[in-house]
């Protein structure tokens, strides 16, 4: 049996965030996770977007850790070696209709302590977004909505949290909970059983059923998806904002959005569903989307598109942010409803849920020894031909290229397959390096990001797989 004060279930954006900050403290961590891979199901598949939580509802617990999240990135990307860009956003209006909803948006804001959103004049945002359709009556300008690698955020939390003793136990799904005494005694997965002084249910989408194994689900997740398109670098219009639509109280809307890798991502839609396996992509949903993209970048060029993906989100009934301790289950701590905004505050949320712990008896004393800087895989396409030549003169590796769309080194992957926390699959090799992501989708480099896990990891090619077990890239040879 596998003991550690705290069981974090769920190794998405909030579990490995809240990770990192438990071992700030003189406790043992220990997350566990059913997928082969951290980031979880929703913060792997998200916009990408840091929120300044201008447009929460007031007064909720979401609206406050957001609001609180977003200034801790400047120096929590800088800590953990993670892009991370300023942005900003518009919010843009086209009809009278949409014109008349921007003083409450704009008091909506203010509500939310978020008081830096200004109005600006159709002539300001036809400067700021030249793309934009001439029919621009006015809009809203919000200057801290921000940009990162959500993959590479997620990856950061998890290898400095191990970097400062917390453990991760990958590919292993929680099959139940025993009680005994009003506690969480035992907890049974697929591989040894844990015990904890403290469990954190912090599996997002799958959140509803982890609570069932102790009787604690008076709420219910339902899989929203969202699909996106992802626009090639070299697309022929460009923007250099977030652009988001007016909401409407069924959604928030299609956006366009810069990302950290010089792409333009347009969407998601917003279908509830029941199958929390169903991630495909719909003719229908995709061509909602150019057409609504299109009413706020009319040239905008859906054909240009390299990718599209779908995303499933947490949504919760009843709605909101749900961090709940318990009475008659004191060792306990349940988090639900961490939608679309749980990337943005898994950085607060994180910190609300270690004082959560603390209330309920868990160790305070701070780990003196805490070390919060990460130091990520260098960039070699990022690297001036200075420090390209360095890199190759102390790793001969990374002189060869493997991706030629986004120029990736042979080292860089192999430095990614021998970190902390290890990329064992091809897709934690794309989330970590974005081999496979660029005009060709793979199919160059593809065979070779194949040959090179199977060497470091002394397996055969038929048994590296695209993520989950099962998965496998190749049957067999075709020829000796």
């Amino acid at each position: 049996m596998i003991q550690t004060d705290v069981l974090i279930i769920g190794a998405g954006a909030v579990g490995c965030a809240l990770a990192r900050e438990l071992t700030k403290y003189e406790v043992d961590v220990l997350v566990v996770d059913k997928n082969e891979d951290v980031g979880g199901v929703a913060s792997k598949s998200n916009s990408a977007i840091i929120h300044t939580g201008y447009d929460a509802s007031p007064g909720t617990l979401e609206s406050q850790l957001v609001v609180a999240a977003n200034p801790m990135y400047d120096k929590l990307a800088q800590d953990l070696d993670v892009p991370f860009q300023r942005v900003g956003a518009i919010l843009p209006a086209f009809s009278d209709d949409q014109f008349e909803q921007l003083p409450f948006l704009k008091l909506k804001s203010l509500q939310n302590n978020v008081y830096d959103v200004e109005y600006l004049t159709p002539e300001k945002l036809l400067d700021l977004e030249p793309n934009l359709s001439p029919e621009v009556k006015g809009g809203l300008y919000i200057p801290r909505e921000s940009i990162i690698d959500p993959f590479l955020l997620v990856v950061a939390y998890a290898e400095n949290a191990v970097e400062n003793g917390a453990r991760f136990l990958l590919g292993t799904k929680v099959l139940d909970m025993v009680q005994e005494e009003g506690t969480v005694s035992r907890v049974i997965t697929t591989g040894e059983e844990i015990q904890a002084k403290f469990v954190v249910n912090a599996a997002a989408l799958y959140c509803d059923e982890i609570a069932k194994m102790v009787g604690k689900t008076d709420y219910k997740i339902n899989p929203r998806k969202g699909e996106f398109y992802v626009l090639d670098r070299n697309t022929t219009v460009d923007i250099n904002h977030i652009i988001l639509p007016i909401p409407t109280k069924q959604t928030k809307g299609k956006l366009l959005a810069p990302t950290i890798h010089g792409n333009i991502i347009c969407g998601p839609t917003a279908d509830d569903g029941e199958d929390k396996l169903d991630a495909d992509t719909t003719a229908t949903g995709l061509q909602s989307i150019e057409e609504d993209v299109k009413r706020l970048v009319p040239n905008i060029r859906i054909s240009d598109t390299i990718k599209q993906y779908s995303g499933l989100r947490p949504n919760c009934e009843p709605a909101g942010y749900h961090i709940e301790t318990y009475d008659d289950l004191t060792n306990y701590v349940n988090v639900a409803g961490v939608r679309s905004t749980g990337l943005t505050s898994s950085a607060s949320l994180a910190k609300y849920i270690t004082e959560k712990l603390k209330s309920i008896g868990m160790n305070s004393n701070f780990n003196l020894k805490f070390n919060p800087i990460r130091k990520g895989i260098p960039v070699f396409r990022d690297a001036s031909k200075s420090e390209q030549e360095e890199l190759i003169k102390q790793n001969p590796l990374y002189g060869h290229i493997i991706c030629r769309c986004e120029t990736v080194s042979e080292g860089e992957i192999v430095d990614a397959i021998h970190r902390s926390i290890p990329a064992r699959s091809v897709d934690a090799i794309k989330r970590r390096l974005r081999p496979g992501t660029g005009r060709c989708q793979g199919g160059f480099c593809g065979p070779r990001v194949i040959e090179i896990l199977a060497r470091e990891q002394n397996i055969s090619p038929e048994e590296v797989m695209l993520n989950q077990p099962g998965s496998y890239m190749v049957s067999s040879k075709t020829r000796e």
